[in-house]
């Protein structure tokens, strides 16, 4: 099997109409339940189980929640009509600190169900022409449309999800 692209070496054409919006927003609310449906019959110590370093499957689920605030944020940044928006942190100290491993399964699920909802229900809220406004991607250095940004996260949502998928199977379940 290839070696898969880590995110942060992974590139995007955003080439795609604008009017794609209502797909890609069908795509981020579905997250939530993607993520429910891959992991709920893999039992604890499949869900916590490390490979060497790297996350196991509920640190990325955990990992998916973590980086809501960075979309908010970057809402918040096309709303200012900032020129730039907001940097990643690229170490995922967020991630690192919450101890994802230690809470409950279901505490996460229910705050990527909460803090999804709240997106797509501002997402709602935005007017057809809303999608179109740009900005630079400070990592990738690119112009970036609200519309990319959203393809951007569902991205970054299924390569979290693949991520579980190989975890799962490199530890046989």
């Amino acid at each position: 099997m290839p070696t898969r692209i880590l995110w942060p070496q992974r590139r995007f054409v955003f080439d795609f109409p604008v009017e794609l919006y209502p797909e890609l927003m069908e795509r981020l609310r579905g997250t939530p339940a993607r993520v429910e449906d891959r992991i709920q019959s893999f039992p604890a110590d499949i869900l916590t189980r490390r490979d060497g370093e790297r996350w196991s499957i509920q640190e990325n689920v955990g990992h998916l929640v973590d980086t809501e605030a960075l979309f908010q944020g970057r809402l918040d940044d096309f709303d200012a009509g900032l020129a730039t928006l907001r940097a990643a942190d690229m170490t995922n100290r967020k991630t690192f600190d919450a101890r994802h491993n230690d809470q409950p399964l279901v505490t996460i699920l229910l705050a990527l169900r909460r803090e999804r909802s709240a997106l797509i229900s501002r997402l709602e809220r935005l007017s057809p022409d809303q999608f179109a406004r740009t900005a630079l991607h400070p990592r990738l250095q690119k112009p970036m449309r609200l519309v990319d940004m959203m393809l951007f996260h569902a991205e970054h949502d299924d390569y979290h999800l693949a991520r579980m998928t190989e975890l799962a199977s490199d530890f046989g379940f």
